[in-house]
């Protein structure tokens, strides 16, 4: 990031402010709803933003392609580097806005944030690539190579996603994954109907569809919903269609009264859990980081379910160790991969490897195995990762079944009856089967 100390409201100075936080390991979207929030934005801006931040992540890989041959070995500042690769963006990806207008915006950036020398780099770059074009995609001549920098995927997860789903559906999945992601609430039904909130959120001049994925759900457009009253109010919360779908698939009701969320943070299932259970319920909420034990009580406090919910620091592997609790229902929504998030946090494309992958197929394990000693006889526990690695999802079940013969796999059930022909127990959600992010969920009952 630029060490030129700046205050504006710049659209595309924000916009690469941010791109240089990611790269230094923040996350998108967490760095861009903070900073969202702390500019006073019209709503095109917010937009524009968005759309390059998300862009250049997204296209990282074919966007260094274009520009290595002008950059060569020349040593530039990352933020500069981050320009470059917003104003490539804008040429290629982006029809409304004229080339004379990206160039004379992105220059305008190199002076906000560097000296005259940058300004007079960026210029000649960018007058270069005018001159001589971009090269094409068709030059790379192997053909997992060319798929890597089209969809600005790693060479192993391709590999990997033939390997599992074969060539034409690991196709379709890559083809919507760098679409812009939607943008989805639950309603928190426990205070407010469905109606009111979808007539409030159309007075503030949002759009809302009704979700076909799961209940009291809905995608939002035209607006940041983060910065409506009925969000700060506790009415709706912020959450993917298919993070919705685990707690759906506890079978909740109002004879649950135990209920352990193994790996809570920051809440959203947490909540939802609460959304959908009694008030004699009690439910623990886990996490290994005291910040992110914050997040949930800081979540379930604003959705006014703070009452039914225990957060503490906690290893999930420690629980039969510490906690004596019997519960009915377990979920264990496991840190993972994330690959299904590919959409909505597409820089964890670019520092996993499968050694990472391996390593936490080990850890889900052995969380999933942990907890399993404390489900109640007739229990349930739902097993869910946001990936869509095998590694991670079918091997971990058919491991912990094989080794826990008093556990069943149930089929998992959702309340809009998703994929009800599906052949097999387990539910896999990829991003191209309703462009939401790719989830896994399998069902086990203590028999």
């Amino acid at each position: 990031m630029s060490d030129k100390r700046v205050k504006t409201d710049n659209p595309r100075v924000i916009a690469v402010q941010i791109l240089s936080k990611i790269k230094n390991g923040a996350y998108s979207n967490i760095q861009l709803n903070q900073s969202l929030l702390r500019h006073q934005l019209n709503a095109p801006d917010k937009r524009l933003i968005t759309t390059l931040v998300y862009g250049v992540i997204q296209h990282r890989l074919t966007l260094e392609y274009w520009l290595a041959p002008f950059i060569e070995s020349k040593k530039i500042d990352p933020w500069v580097r981050e320009l470059l690769y917003t104003a490539i963006f804008q040429l290629v990806y982006l029809d409304k806005i004229p080339k004379h207008a990206i160039f004379n915006e992105s220059i305008n950036v190199s002076k906000i944030l560097g000296h005259v020398g940058t300004a007079k780099f960026v210029t000649a770059i960018l007058h270069n690539i005018d001159r001589k074009g971009l090269r094409k995609l068709d030059a790379i001549e192997n053909p997992i190579d060319k798929l890597s920098i089209e969809a600005s995927l790693p060479v192993w997860l391709i590999q990997e996603l033939f390997e599992q789903q074969g060539e034409e559906a690991t196709r379709h999945i890559i083809s919507t994954i760098n679409e812009a992601p939607k943008q989805s609430i639950r309603v928190n039904s426990t205070l407010i109907g469905d109606d009111e909130v979808i007539t409030r959120l159309k007075g503030e001049n949002l759009e809302v569809q009704p979700s076909k994925v799961a209940n009291h759900a809905y995608t939002v457009s035209g607006g940041h919903v983060a910065s409506t009253t009925l969000y700060e109010d506790g009415l709706i919360t912020i959450q993917d269609e298919s993070a919705m779908l685990p707690v759906e698939s506890l079978r909740l009701n109002d004879s649950v009264i135990n209920v352990l969320d193994a790996a809570a943070a920051p809440g959203g299932k947490t909540t939802q859990i609460a959304q959908f259970t009694s008030d004699d319920c009690k439910i623990l909420a886990l996490d290994v980081h005291e910040h992110k034990i914050k997040l949930i009580k800081s979540n379930a406090k604003r959705l006014h379910v703070d009452k039914k919910i225990t957060a503490r620091v906690l290893d999930a592997r420690k629980v039969p160790e510490v906690v004596s609790t019997k519960f009915d229902r377990i979920l264990v929504d496991a840190p993972c991969s994330g690959f299904g998030l590919l959409r909505r946090k597409p820089e964890i494309r670019y520092d996993k490897n499968l050694e990472d992958v391996n390593k936490l197929a080990t850890l889900q394990y052995e969380i999933l195995e942990a907890v399993s000693h404390n489900v109640s006889d007739n229990g349930i526990i739902v097993y869910s990762t946001c990936t869509i690695l095998r590694q991670e999802n079918d091997d971990v079940i058919t491991k912990f079944l094989s080794n826990h013969p008093e556990f069943e796999l149930i089929q998992t059930a959702t309340d809009k009856n998703l994929k009800p022909n599906r052949n097999e127990k387990l539910l896999h959600v990829f991003p191209n089967d309703y462009q939401t992010d790719g989830f896994f969920i399998a069902t086990l009952l203590k028999k």
